[in-house]
């Protein structure tokens, strides 16, 4: 179904009320895999990590990764859970070419932590609150890839490769009650949700969440159901949606082919699908099994897990500053207004902000280049600002180069478009491009005389005694030396020359 086909997002939202359900599975950034000792580095050979245990040989038995328990605890903490007493894994079967075992170890009916919620503030302040259900410990699978064919999916392939290097990797699986009363701004919480608990996995410390590299997805559930009523639809869910902003289109564009297929009198399929980012739809995948068709069972080669209550609150004395109290101190230190502080919030730019004022930059600047140039450049090639090739050192740099006189706002602009553009650290661009700051008299005494002498009615008034007219003169100056004089010294030898 393409774009063209679908209802209006207006009038999908006119005739029915979206219900969403998220599922986000984070890779944990622990040195060993989840139930062996196996490496998890990234980048390694194929299968060059992997062990009898995490290849499912018989014989081998899984050993619980104690850091992988505790950066649940910390992260069921972090969302408001309560933490189970008694909890154990359990064997979730199904055969498929990426998981060696033909099941996954993950927990059931007894999760870890259960029962929380997290607060998310929206581009306009308002604040959402989203229900957890559950965060529940499980492992990762294998990777497959799929060559020949024009979608990179088994559909269409020559055939498939698979390395389970990433089989048995540590996930926390985070898993939401129905999110109802979003109405219309359904797909803006859900990219909320999934910014925010981003920033929270980050804080804690117990993974890098990079949706690019897969160590974060989101699975986004949604249903449709008419105004005014209770009873759920039917629900589709878009599998491993690995950016902010396609969580956001796929919630839209589902919504959208919901609203077509009821509104034309169709059922909606309990099906997975796929999303598509060149174009923002979505297609179907397999149809959706129940938990009975996975056959869950206790893991027998596995003890339950219990953890102290003095173990839990130790861990919970010991979380860091959450991402909402430390948006709410750093306001404060910038002194930026609420107006303010959400154009921050919503650019996506707090933690390059506050890197690059760790750098050294003065936070009017650090905030000023973020959210101006930086982040046209990320608008224009719809990617999130932190996904943009410079750093908040070479931002930092670029401030640095302004205070020292090097460089003037219109030639910093064209460092960070050259940084920007793979040409080097910023003293490089302004070497390579002759980009620094004019200021030498006698470089600049040159193109003076020239605007003097190209202007003399503007001349004859600042001799008058209008010295506010100096600034045409220091304008026809930038303008000769292609934006690069410093005005203010141009300014000051105007002056000089005409004795004012």
């Amino acid at each position: 179904m393409s774009a063209i086909d679908l209802v209006s997002y207006e009038d999908a939202l006119a005739s029915y009320d979206p219900v969403m359900g998220l599922e986000v599975h984070v890779e944990l950034g622990t040195k060993t895999k989840m139930f062996c000792g196996c490496s998890t580095e990234l980048g390694a050979e194929p299968n060059s990590q992997t062990c009898p245990t995490c290849l499912g040989l018989p014989g081998s038995l899984p050993v619980v990764n104690a850091v992988g328990v505790e950066s649940a605890i910390r992260i069921g903490l972090a969302l408001n859970c309560s933490i189970a007493e008694w909890c154990r894994f359990a064997r979730k079967n199904y055969f498929y070419p990426d998981m060696p075992k033909n099941f996954q170890t993950s927990q059931y009916d007894e999760p870890i932590a259960f029962n929380g919620y997290l607060d998310v503030q929206l581009e306009d302040g308002e604040v959402f609150r989203v229900e957890i259900e559950r965060a529940h410990m499980e492992e990762d699978t294998g990777k497959s890839t799929h060559v020949g064919g024009a979608t990179g999916r088994i559909h269409g392939a020559e055939y498939s490769l698979l390395d389970y290097n990433r089989a048995g990797i540590p996930l926390i699986e985070i898993v939401t009650k129905p999110i109802v009363g979003a109405g219309e701004r359904a797909p803006e919480v859900a990219k909320a949700y999934v910014t925010e608990l981003r920033e929270l996995i980050r804080a804690l410390g117990v993974s890098d969440a990079r949706m690019d590299k897969g160590q974060m997805r989101c699975d986004v559930n949604l249903s449709l159901r008419p105004n005014g009523t209770e009873k759920f639809g039917t629900r589709s869910e878009t599998k491993n949606v690995n950016s902010l902003r396609s969580v956001e289109r796929a919630a839209r564009f589902e919504i959208q082919r919901h609203a077509t297929v009821l509104g034309d009198g169709g059922t909606i399929v309990q099906e997975t699908r796929h999303f598509h980012e060149d174009n923002g739809t979505t297609t179907a995948g397999r149809v959706k099994e129940e938990a009975e068709d996975y056959r869950y069972f206790p893991e027998p080669d596995l003890v339950p897990i219990a953890p102290s209550r003095e173990w839990v609150e130790e861990i919970r004395a010991a979380l860091p500053e959450l991402p909402r109290v430390r948006r709410a101190r750093l306001q404060a230190e910038w002194d930026l207004s609420d107006k303010d502080m959400q154009a921050v919030l919503n650019a996506g730019a707090v933690e390059p902000i506050q890197q690059t004022i760790a750098a050294g930059a003065p936070a009017d600047q650090a905030r000023k280049w973020w959210l101006g140039e930086i982040a046209r450049r990320a608008n224009e090639a719809g990617t999130d600002l932190a996904e943009q090739p410079i750093t908040p050192a070479q931002v930092a740099r670029v401030c640095a180069l302004v205070a020292e006189g090097k460089l003037n706002d219109k030639l910093a602009r064209q460092v960070i478009e050259g940084v920007l553009a793979g040409e080097g650290e910023p003293d490089e661009v302004v070497a390579g491009r002759g980009l620094a700051v004019v200021s030498d008299d006698s470089a600049l005494g040159a193109a003076v005389d020239q605007a003097i002498a190209d202007n003399p009615d503007v001349a004859a008034k600042i001799r008058d005694g209008k010295v506010q007219a100096v600034g045409a003169l220091v304008g026809a100056v930038m303008k000769a030396t292609r934006g690069q004089a410093d005005a203010a010294r141009a300014k000051d030898l105007i002056l000089e020359r005409l004795g004012a």
